[in-house]
């Protein structure tokens, strides 16, 4: 598997990995599965200032992808992120989002960026061991707090350090790897 940043016209094979796990699943939360254009313009917002990265298979086709987001708006916040990694169903297992994981966080901490949480939609074996494997810990577990597929759902929250915490650090540099 060869690791790169996300291209505006990697939307098609991202929206085709994410929307059966919108539509057939509790993993996210959203309702409807987002659209070619719309997943299009999430990949080049995200790439203005944090890593969007994609796994591409021996064919040229996208197996997976991560990318990271902001963890909250505040200032104070801001060396903190938030991860997702989805695999496209067929190469699930093969240590895809490990790969593609390990890359990001190598990235993120090279920007200036000290810890990584990720959410998880609960229960969930595979995401779970995914991040504990990494090193990611629990920290939070919030009951019910979504609805989905006719029952309330948990969602639990682990997080990561990605590099050791400085006394005074610089704000983290914009991402220049995307579009």
């Amino acid at each position: 598997m060869r690791i790169r940043p996300a291209q505006p016209d990697d939307a098609a094979a991202i929206a085709a990995i994410y929307a059966p796990i919108v539509s057939d699943t509790t993993i996210s939360f959203e309702l409807e599965p987002p659209g070619e254009d719309e997943v299009r313009r999430r990949i080049v917002a995200t790439l203005r200032v944090l890593p969007w990265l994609v796994g591409v298979d021996p064919s040229g086709a996208v197996c997976g992808y991560v990318y990271a987001s902001r963890f909250r708006e505040r200032a104070a916040y801001q060396w903190a992120v938030e991860v997702t990694a989805y695999v496209r169903s067929d190469c699930q297992g093969r240590g895809v989002g490990r790969r593609l994981y390990t890359q990001l966080f190598e990235e993120l901490a090279g920007l200036g960026y000290c810890q990584a949480v990720a959410g998880i939609t609960l229960p969930n074996a595979p995401s779970v061991g995914l991040h504990v494997a990494l090193g990611f810990e629990p920290v939070a577990h919030y009951r019910k707090v979504g609805h989905k597929h006719g029952a309330w759902r948990d969602v639990g929250y682990w997080q990561k350090a990605l590099q050791p915490l400085p006394d005074s650090p610089l704000p983290p540099r914009p991402y220049n790897g995307g579009v």
